[in-house]
Order: structure tokens, then sequence, then C-alpha cells
């Protein structure tokens, strides 16, 4: 009986064996690790709170920091000193009557040409441009403080873990200007895109808290 003829790609695999299924990548962005990098911690829960401790590298970033303030007065600059010229948070959060926080902060961030006189490269902006409500204030308060915040949704905006997810990744207007704001300002670690890739993995792996 005549065989039929082994392809040569077959006797390749046989003798090199399959090729090996292509890993995660976990290499770090702009500072940011991806969730791929903490797959080797095997207890679930401490690989929950490393995402979140991760993570929390974007949230605390100046860029997020200085519009969650604990007062009622913003912080500016990758120093978070206090905002210049003087302004206050307002009954609605976006300023005081008269002041508004619109009547500097545009819907976009604009470049300064060169040359300028001012201090500062840029101003900042997006749509809606305002202070996180007080209930979401950050300054002053620990990673494992600001986790738990963000799972109550009495101090979260009323979002479920999956709503917190979508504002993070998705979120176009002020989420989105931290990794884009401007000159003469540090972005916030990595991308958003992994920001939200590393609250998925968060949430998946129990939403625990460090």
């Amino acid at each position: 009986m005549r065989l039929a003829p082994f392809p040569a790609a077959a006797l390749l695999v046989a003798a090199l064996g399959a090729p090996a299924a292509a890993q995660p990548q976990a290499t770090p962005v702009n500072g940011l690790r991806p969730p791929a990098a903490f797959a080797d911690i095997a207890d679930r829960a401490a690989r929950s709170r490393a995402l979140f401790t991760e993570a929390a590298k974007v949230l605390t970033s100046p860029r997020c920091m200085n519009c969650h303030p604990a007062g009622d007065h913003p912080t500016q600059g990758n120093d978070n000193h206090a905002h210049e010229p003087a302004v206050a948070r307002g009954p609605s959060d976006d300023g005081l009557p008269g002041a508004p926080c619109q009547a500097c902060h545009m819907d976009r961030t604009v470049d300064l040409f060169p040359g300028a006189v001012a201090r500062y490269a840029s101003i900042p902006g997006a749509p809606g441009w305002r202070l996180a409500p007080i209930a979401m204030a950050w300054q002053g308060k620990s990673i494992g403080e600001i986790c738990r915040q963000l799972k109550d949704k009495s101090r979260n905006g009323g979002r479920d873990l999956a709503m917190l997810q979508e504002h993070v990744a998705k979120d176009q207007d002020l989420v989105a200007y931290a990794w884009n704001p401007g000159k003469g300002r540090t972005p916030a670690p990595g991308t958003q895109a992994l920001a939200g890739t590393l609250i998925q993995a968060w949430i998946e792996t129990g939403a625990e808290c460090p």
C-alpha cells in the first residue's frame, strides 16, 4: 500500500514542536504596566490589589489630582500648586457666578504661541470643564482610600463597576484630557486604553483594594 506523503511543514513541527502560543505583552507603556505584568501573582486577591495599585499611578497623577481637590479650590501644574488666578469650586463645581471655569477653559486645550506673555505654555480644556464633586475628592487620600471610594456608588457618581470601567476607558472629555494635557504638562502614565484595561482586570479579579 502506498502511503500519502507527509507534509514538510508537519515534519518540521514534529521535529521542533508546535510553536508557542503568543504571550500577552507585559512591557510598560509610558511608565504604566499592563495586566500581563501581574500574571505571575498566583493569589487572585493579591493580583487584584496589585492591578489597582498600578492603575492608581494614573489616578494620583497631577492630571487627575488637580481636578479632584479635597477643598473648594483646584490646584494646577505638575507640582499641584494653588490655582492662579485664585478661583473657587462654586455651587455646581464649575466656578462662582461671574467667574466660571469656562471663562478661561474652553472645550479643548489651547497651546499658546511662542513668546506669549504667560508663565505657562497652554490652557487646558475639555467639554464640561469643572472640578470633580467634593464627594470624589482624592487629594490627601491613600490609594486604598481612593479605591474604596471608587467602589462606593454614593461617592462615585452612582456608577457600578462596569460603568466605572467604561468611564475610565471611554470618556472622551475630562478623562481623555489626562493623556493630552497640552504643552508644559506631563501626561498621565500609559494610555487611556491601557488604564481601562487595568481597571477591567482589577474588576475581574475581585476589585480588591490595597
